[in-house]
């Protein structure tokens, strides 16, 4: 399953996503602020659901809807707005469904169970990561290698965000906490992350990156990760925590520091 999200406000795409992620885990969730992005990422890959706001600047979601049915007339529509007028125009173009904001998880899993077209889902998961003791990344079950250590670092700074975009100076501040930021560290960063994308091509997952504009964060959907499991209440992942988390990393500790409080309460 592939989704995008398009609305004007980054607030509610992330909290459109956060919730999916939750509701179809492993699935491909892409967000956009610039439905133009949208449109062109529509254009590049087949999208299976769309969630739309109705009020946008420049295009709004009825017109970039009838866009993408351009482009996949068996794509999904879901509206999401604050305003209920449209509700007409929606259902002239078919749309699966109209919600109102806020989202809500009740909701959005209302629409998925009447989707008006069927969706493929995704195979299982070929990235793991294991970020209890210290922090290794594997791919079917071998140890990926990587280039340089200080790719391997921001990969798991970006898995330690748990899919948050992320910019280039949160990441410099933290894979060099006591170093002035200079043009070379900045162009060492920029290098870094084109190393982390092609070693997970190699893999054939260098769509677990999520890239937008110069923010940069991971699909946590496409990852198998014992830190996302803990925090979902997984019994067999509650059970692996003795208390160390990316033990390697200095910037982890704040993480490492509230798992340990709930591991010791």
């Amino acid at each position: 399953m592939r989704t995008i999200i398009v609305d004007d406000r980054q607030l509610i795409v992330n909290s459109v996503i956060r919730l999916l992620q939750r509701i179809v885990p492993g699935e491909e969730h892409n967000g956009f602020t610039d439905p133009e992005e949208a449109l062109e990422f529509a254009e590049e890959n087949t999208v299976d659901i769309a969630f739309l706001d109705v009020e946008m600047p420049m295009m709004n979601g009825l017109e970039l809807a009838k866009e993408l049915i351009k482009l996949n007339p068996v794509v999904n529509i879901i509206f999401i707005t604050g305003h209920t007028e449209y509700a007409m125009s929606a259902h002239e173009l078919y749309a699966t469904a109209y919600i109102i904001k806020p989202v809500t998880e009740e909701a959005l899993r209302n629409a998925l169970s009447h989707l008006r077209f069927r969706v493929p889902m995704n195979e299982e998961k070929k990235i793991k990561a294991q970020c209890f003791g210290a922090f290794e990344v594997f791919f079917e079950d071998k140890p990926i290698k990587f280039a340089r250590n200080k790719t391997k670092e921001l990969f798991a700074y970006l898995i330690d965000q748990r899919g948050a975009m992320c910019t280039l100076d949160m990441i410099y501040g933290n894979l060099w906490p006591d170093d002035p930021v200079t043009e070379s560290k900045m162009s060492l960063l920029r290098t870094l992350t084109a190393d982390l994308r092609n070693t997970l091509d190699a893999c054939g997952c260098k769509d677990v990156i999520v890239k937008e504009r110069t923010n940069i964060g991971v699909d946590v959907s496409k990852i198998d990760c014992d830190y996302f499991k803990y925090l979902d209440g997984d019994p067999i992942a509650v059970h692996q925590f003795r208390g160390d988390y990316m033990t390697q990393y200095s910037f982890a500790e704040f993480t490492r520091a509230n798992l340990q409080r709930k591991f010791f309460d």
